[in-house]
């Protein structure tokens, strides 16, 4: 029975999706002005893994999530490189599609961007106005807090705090309430800016997710993702906006929120100059060992990034590979027994919120205990099994030459007949090809020099 931690209750709770095995997601995207740094890796990849475990269950998931491609932050960027913003917002996109492609986060099943959406923002806009949410101002529509009571029910709190995300610049004294945020900004001097019948302009920053999910998914919804940074008061706001446009609670069924990602003990931020992109790792580290970094630590768990530890990520994911491609072709007999019991320790620990940590531990007990007694195809298809929730495994293809493996054959059967001198021998005619040979639990395992 899986269980989910909830941001909204503040504790895990048993996953029912509103309509039996389907399951919608949406999570939030980037806003594509620079190049997507570690810390998005650590977020899409932890989620691709959530969705993909759910998968493993047999839920059919909708995994929905938007590119914020118009934003203060592409503006201001677009005009120090004197671009098109949205022009420069396609480039930066481009960029992190890549970089998504490279670290195997392949279970998205639509990217959102927001002009896209600009009739449903425009049609939200219009539906808060119309029920008194929203009001004027000289620079735009903005959303009136006090008329939403339950504002602050996910984040315990209504104020701001250092460490949250701020996209969009919300700042005027003409503001009913200082924590008022804007829903449409009117149009300025060489912006980009779309025609609205209450006055042309752009979308707000929190207003696009919930027009996009309200268009794909309706007004209400299983489970919405993101970076802890985005409680307060992104998706604060997103609540308020969509329950007060459909009256319908929850808009959100499950909230789940990964922790922060720092570097040095220290927030990664623009700021502190600290900004490490995935494509820098990426010359270092090959995709899977990311991979692996992110999976074998806990979602809700801060994470400090360093190189050792990728390194250290490194050494044990080859432990892996080994074990799996020794398995491969091994002809020892499997202990049934223990592959059920593993599976379902592996099972038990993701479904108590998605615990990546207790399972690969769990894997790497299998591990210790089939390299002392054995196993072959049913231990082999076992680690294949969870690997379609992980995505970390690199399977070799035999590229061994006919002649080599005639070499194998001839010192076997020259081993299992206790000539030992004609093995040294055969195994002397191997080296001097280019191969190792090396004699394991599974049999010979040959390797090029």
């Amino acid at each position: 029975m899986l269980k989910i931690y909830n941001t909204l209750s503040r504790k895990k709770e048993i996953f029912k999706p509103i309509k039996g095995k389907k399951v919608n997601i949406f999570v939030c995207g980037i806003t594509p002005y620079s190049e997507a740094h570690i810390g998005h890796a650590k977020t899409y990849i932890q989620f691709d893994i959530i969705v993909k475990y759910l998968r493993f269950l047999g839920y059919n998931v909708f995994y929905l999530q938007n590119i914020t491609n118009i934003d203060d932050k592409i503006i201001q960027r677009a005009k120090e490189e004197k671009k098109d913003p949205l022009k420069l917002a396609e480039e930066y996109e481009k960029k992190f599609h890549e970089d998504m492609k490279k670290l195997y986060v392949n279970s998205i099943n639509k990217f959102a961007r927001a002009t896209n959406y600009i009739p449903q923002i425009i049609s939200q806009v219009k539906r808060l106005i119309e029920k008194g949410y929203a009001y004027k101002i000289s620079d735009g529509y903005y959303f009136d807090l006090k008329k939403f009571s339950d504002y602050g029910k996910l984040a315990k709190r209504t104020y701001q705090e250092a460490e949250d995300a701020i996209s969009r610049i919300d700042e005027n004294q003409e503001k009913r309430n200082k924590g008022d945020f804007c829903l449409w900004k009117f149009s300025k001097k060489d912006e980009p800016s779309w025609k609205a019948g209450f006055g042309n302009g752009r979308c707000g920053w929190h207003i696009e997710d919930t027009a996009i999910t309200e268009k794909v998914f309706g007004p209400q919804y299983d489970i919405h993702g993101g970076a802890v940074d985005l409680i307060f008061p992104h998706h604060e706001a997103e609540i308020a906006q969509m329950e007060s446009i459909s009256g319908k609670k929850p808009v959100v069924k499950y909230w789940i929120h990964t922790a922060f990602l720092n570097i040095d003990k220290k927030k990664m931020s623009k700021s502190l100059g600290n900004v490490i992109t995935i494509r820098e790792v990426l010359k270092k580290y090959e995709s899977k060992v990311i991979r692996y970094f992110f999976a074998s630590n806990h979602y809700r768990t801060p994470i400090n990034f360093s190189y050792d530890v990728l390194e250290q990520s490194k050494n044990s994911l080859q432990r892996l590979n080994d074990f799996v491609n020794n398995l491969k072709n091994s002809k020892k007999k499997d202990d049934l027994n223990s592959i059920i019991k593993t599976k379902q320790a592996l099972i038990n620990a993701m479904n108590d919120d998605f615990d990546t940590p207790q399972a690969f531990s769990i894997v790497f007990d299998f591990v210790r205990k089939v390299n002392k007694i054995g196993g072959s195809k049913k231990s082999y298809e076992l680690m294949l099994d969870i690997d379609k929730i992980f995505n970390i495994l690199t399977i070799q293809k035999s590229t061994v030459p006919k002649k080599i493996e005639k070499l194998i054959k001839e010192r076997e059967i020259a081993r299992k007949n206790n000539d030992w001198k004609k093995a040294d021998v055969t195994r002397g005619k191997i080296n001097a090809l280019g191969y190792i040979i090396e004699d394991s639990i599974y049999g010979p395992i040959i390797k090029k020099k």
